[in-house]
């Protein structure tokens, strides 16, 4: 080998040892920040902020979904959940999600990190289930528009009896008052008080029409927290208020597309401090008013977004869940207490939101 190949032959093998070192040092790319969505929207000052929403395996067709990732740890929790929800309710830390046409209702159990589909056979199986209402012992009432029943179920979802008679009502929302069940009976244009451990009826108010106290489709109702009722009169277009008696108070609302009226009411909650949600199908969104009546905010619009609602049904207030969800809470706002919306269309089922306040 001559002296001048030893010396290309050393050149070369410095610049391989050399060169990493001179390249150029490229940085990684910053993750993008975390966005949070806030209703209303800016100037005004946030109240809510959007959380998450989930729906059924099935409607998941692009892989698991966030939520089930947080909630359930990844696992892959096999089975047929709702497919077009309408009733909700939240018990020691699961969420019921009635399934119109799966004839049951899913859950979506928190605490557990589980889901199951609960479908009744035998003398407890459900035509056309709407809503369910859950007593502090566990069990389930659930309403049937088809039997024109509502149906009981314990703790462990076994059927145990049914209330209603042939053509003695066609019921669509329950709620359960102490030893009472409050029912709306959409076809007769009433509200109907039952025994909840009998099925008795204890006495009813309303009749069709659109004077104050009548109803024209009732659909759903929720309790204040000093007793008194309030009524989606639906098909009049306002929410009318009642003692427990079935008194006449007040009525808010009517026919119209700006803040404050409506255009198909449904589904009604109230949070501790009598601030008033209703759900709006045909705005698809929800309003909130105060306890006065007078039209606050509203949130929510049809799309494909995730915090989109698309032809919602009910909306339900829940203070005991908070802790499930603190993963998507933004630094910045300090959340009370939970709002969940279902949707009847649209990849997103139920939408849950946090109402709240800035952080001073």
């Amino acid at each position: 080998m001559t002296r001048n190949s030893l010396w290309i032959r050393t050149l070369l093998v410095l610049s391989f040892v050399i060169a990493p070192f001179c390249m150029p040092v490229v940085n990684a790319k910053e993750p993008e920040p975390k966005t949070f969505r806030f209703y209303p929207l800016p100037p005004d000052l946030p109240r809510l902020q959007f959380l998450e929403s989930f729906s059924s395996p099935l409607d998941v067709s692009a892989g698991k979904s966030s939520f089930r990732d947080f909630v359930f740890g990844g696992e892959d929790n096999e089975g047929h959940l709702v497919n077009k929800p309408y009733g909700l309710a939240v018990h020691e830390g699961a969420i019921y999600v009635v399934d119109t046409r799966g004839n049951g209702w899913g859950v979506y159990d928190l605490a557990n990190k589980k889901t199951r589909m609960v479908t009744p056979s035998g003398g407890g199986s459900l035509k056309k289930p709407i809503n369910i209402a859950i007593d502090v012992d566990g069990t389930r009432y659930v309403t049937d528009s088809e039997r024109q029943q509502v149906l009981v179920y314990d703790s462990r979802d076994r059927f145990q009896r049914a209330y209603g008679e042939p053509g003695q009502f066609k019921p669509i929302d329950v709620l359960i008052a102490g030893d009472f069940l409050y029912i709306t009976d959409i076809e007769n244009h009433r509200v109907v008080a039952l025994d909840k451990h009998t099925g008795a009826e204890i006495r009813s108010f309303g009749e069709a029409g659109s004077e104050p106290g009548q109803f024209f489709h009732p659909t759903n109702l929720t309790m204040a927290p000093d007793g008194s009722l309030y009524v989606v009169d639906t098909s009049n277009f306002r929410v009318q208020q009642f003692t427990v008696d079935g008194e006449f108070v007040r009525v808010f609302g009517a026919a119209g597309n700006s803040p404050g009226n409506f255009t198909r009411p449904k589904g009604i909650a109230m949070d501790h401090d009598g601030h008033i949600y209703v759900v709006d199908a045909a705005f698809q969104n929800v309003q909130i008013f105060h306890p006065d009546g007078g039209a606050q905010m509203y949130f929510g619009m049809p799309g494909v977004e995730e915090d989109s609602i698309n032809m919602p049904t009910v909306v339900k207030i829940d203070y005991d869940s908070v802790a499930y969800f603190e993963q998507y809470f933004s630094p910045d706002f300090d959340v009370e207490y939970l709002v969940l919306v279902a949707s009847q269309f649209g990849a997103n089922k139920v939408a849950v939101f946090g109402f709240g306040q800035p952080r001073e």
